[in-house]
């Protein structure tokens, strides 16, 4: 996992016995860098040593995949085998077999077929039709994609907007077609992958899965650390709704689209509310923190923000 995200992402798998390896965040084509050694590990898992007898090396099978670059390592010969019939004994030792697997879901396209298949389907029979926009960040970019994709084969006119946090390259890809942004300088970053308390969403290269949303974008609103944190306050005192930074940046582009848009008359915006707070304790919703990082917690922001005339 990269080194500078919530700790309490980190606790929940050591909670459930995961091994954590984090490691500082790189570029892409650095070896070092954490997708790159997830990678590597699946791959290498399949070949560590079996704790049962120590002497012998389990040779790991890797499976075809859709993907070019997902890896998934298993040890026993029969995992191959549809519908393998195993006794009890051969149960157990199976299980306790190393397997591996990388599900690569920034370039993998299941991660957009998931959408496309899934999350879009259902806010299109959520909303009987009756959509106006959806809008979303972007991380890996398949959720944006796949349910952008959908929801525009359903209806032509509908807008889907992308909300993306400070620092991040891809606002501008959208808005001028290049990846890069300012505050991306060295020296300036408060984070080492962009310069934003928001995570999960925000990144400063072109993902296969990025890519496939590029065609149906209609619109990226940048949104701050002081709204993402307003907003997320806000939230939580109006509507009882505890959110995580990415769901709270995706609400303040709703709003910035609908003010973009003049809508005011029952038109409907769909966006994802894709973490909880309870992810976000240590940074996000901590308040000693945000001070340090000169980001103010105050949700008359968001009031302003509301009580903004509309562009359109």
């Amino acid at each position: 996992m990269p080194d500078d995200v919530a700790e309490e992402k980190v606790k929940a798998l050591l909670a459930l016995g995961a091994q954590v390896e984090r490691v500082r965040p790189a570029s892409i084509v650095d070896k070092k860098q954490f997708v790159n050694l997830a990678r590597e590990r699946a791959t290498d898992f399949g070949s560590t040593p079996d704790p049962t007898h120590p002497s012998e090396t389990h040779r790991a099978h890797l499976i075809p995949t859709a993907s070019s670059s997902m890896v998934v390592t298993t040890t026993a010969d029969d995992a191959l085998e549809d519908n393998a019939l195993m006794s009890p004994r051969e149960e157990r030792e199976f299980a306790l077999k190393p397997r591996g697997f990388f599900a690569d879901q920034f370039e993998n396209r299941s991660n957009y077929h998931a959408h496309y298949d899934g999350t879009g389907p259902e806010i299109w029979r959520q909303t009987s039709g009756g959509i106006d926009a959806f809008i979303s960040g972007a991380g890996t970019g398949g959720t944006l994609a796949g349910t952008g994709q959908y929801l525009k084969s359903k209806k032509k006119d509908l807008i889907v907007a992308m909300s993306d946090p400070e620092g991040s390259g891809l606002y501008n890809k959208v808005k001028h077609g290049v990846m890069f942004d300012r505050k991306e300088a060295e020296g300036t970053k408060r984070r080492h992958q962009v310069d934003t308390v928001v995570e999960g969403i925000g990144i400063n290269r072109l993902t296969h899965n990025f890519e496939l949303a590029l065609p149906i974008i209609d619109d990226a609103f940048r949104v701050s650390d002081a709204e993402a944190v307003a907003m997320s306050r806000y939230l939580v005192r109006n509507d009882g709704l505890f959110l995580g930074s990415s769901s709270a940046c995706n609400v303040v582009a709703c709003i910035k689209l609908a003010k973009k848009m003049g809508w005011s008359n029952g038109q409907r915006l769909v966006t994802i509310l894709c973490d909880s707070g309870t992810r976000h304790y240590s940074k996000f919703w901590n308040d000693d923190y945000l001070a340090k990082a000169d980001i103010p917690v105050d949700t008359s922001i968001i009031d302003r923000l509301l009580a903004e005339p509309s562009s359109a």
